[in-house]
This record gives structure tokens, sequence and C-alpha cells, in this order.
């Protein structure tokens, strides 16, 4: 049996309508078997002040205790002025701070983004990669959820009704769990543990 795999999803955004809160409530619904989102909202988390960085406000310690508590991370962001917007850019800067405290290194990662915009968040979320590199987080390359037109794949009630866009979500987070299992330590003893009780026909044996 699989190992759980515990993902994060953080979405960029503090607008009730943001439909990029509504692709990460899609992506809770879309993740395959024996892994769950646990979502966190950005709103209360104060702007970055390196004063403070060793004696961080109680929402950035939950913040990077739930980083820490997951196996992989989902963020999902809009663009603003071809970039991603402040509200997300603080956060990664809170839970990477003091120097050696990172709760973001050598996690899993996955990105996406919606707008209503022809590109939809590509500029977004190449920007998001690089940052991502910075602080050590792993992404998954493909695919690349780049949610379009966004007025047209969700109805007024935020529910996502673009079933291309589902699927592509699915493959996403397809990816992510894989990828999650195949570099996390814990997740790999976890799954060999498992795969030892059920009496596999090569858990004896020594390693290929």
């Amino acid at each position: 049996m699989s190992s759980h795999v515990r993902i994060l999803g953080i979405a960029g955004s503090l607008r009730r309508g943001s439909y990029n809160q509504a692709a990460l409530r899609a992506a809770k619904l879309l993740v395959p078997e024996n892994s769950e989102i646990d979502l966190f909202q950005l709103d209360g988390i104060p702007m970055f002040n390196e004063d403070d960085e060793k004696r961080p406000p109680s929402s950035v310690l939950d913040l990077k205790k739930r980083i820490r508590r997951a196996d992989a991370l989902l963020i999902v962001t809009p663009e603003y002025n071809y970039s991603i917007p402040g509200v997300l850019k603080n956060a990664l800067d809170w839970a990477c701070r003091p120097h050696g405290d990172s709760a973001w290194s050598g996690k899993a990662a996955a990105i996406m983004g919606a707008s209503p915009s022809a590109i939809g968040t590509a500029r977004a979320q190449y920007h998001l990669r690089q940052i991502l590199v910075a602080l050590n987080l792993f992404t998954v390359n493909q695919p690349e959820v780049v949610i379009a037109d966004a007025a047209h794949r969700f109805d007024e009630n935020g529910n996502l009704i673009h079933e291309p866009t589902k699927q592509l979500i699915r493959e996403l987070l397809r990816n992510l769990v894989n990828w999650t299992r195949r570099i996390s330590p814990a997740l790999e003893s976890t799954s060999a543990s498992s795969t030892a009780t059920v009496g596999h026909p090569l858990s004896g044996a020594a390693p290929a």
C-alpha cells in the first residue's frame, strides 16, 4: 500500500472571489488516492520585517509548522504586473527566515495559477519557479497548469467547470504525489515498511 502524502495548498490571493482560491479548492477535490490537500490562508501574515525574524508572530510560526508537517506543497498564484503578488512573496520570505531555519527547504512542490487574461499566469509562474529554486524547493515541471480565460472556466459559485482543466490538475497532482514519494526519505521508508509488512516476495532481498 502506498504511503499517504500530505500536501499544503497556498493561494497567493486574498480576494473573496479569487479564481486562484477557487482553483485551489478544486484541486482539493482532485487529489489522487492516498493523498490530501490541507489549505492555508495568508490573510493573517504581517509584512516581513527582518527585525522580527527571530521572534516571528504566531501566524508565521503556524505557517512554518504547517509547511514542515506537509510532505509537499501546491502553490497557486495570480499574476500581478508580470509577477507574483506581494502577499505570496511575503509568505515565502517569512518562512525561509531566519537564516538556517527555512521551512521550505527540501520539499516537493507544484505550481499553477488562474487569470481572466488570455495567457493566464505564465509570467508569474516563471518568476515563482525562479524563487523556489532559491528556496531549495523541488518543483514538478509538467504539466504547466496555466488557467486562462478564468471567467469561463469557473461558474458563478467558484466551481471549476472546465473538464480539460480538471484533467490537467489531476495530472499535476498525480505527478506531485509520485515525485514526493521519490524524493522524501520519510515516505520512502514508510512505503518500504508497508511493503515488507504485507509480505512482498522481495522484502527480504538485498538491494538491487
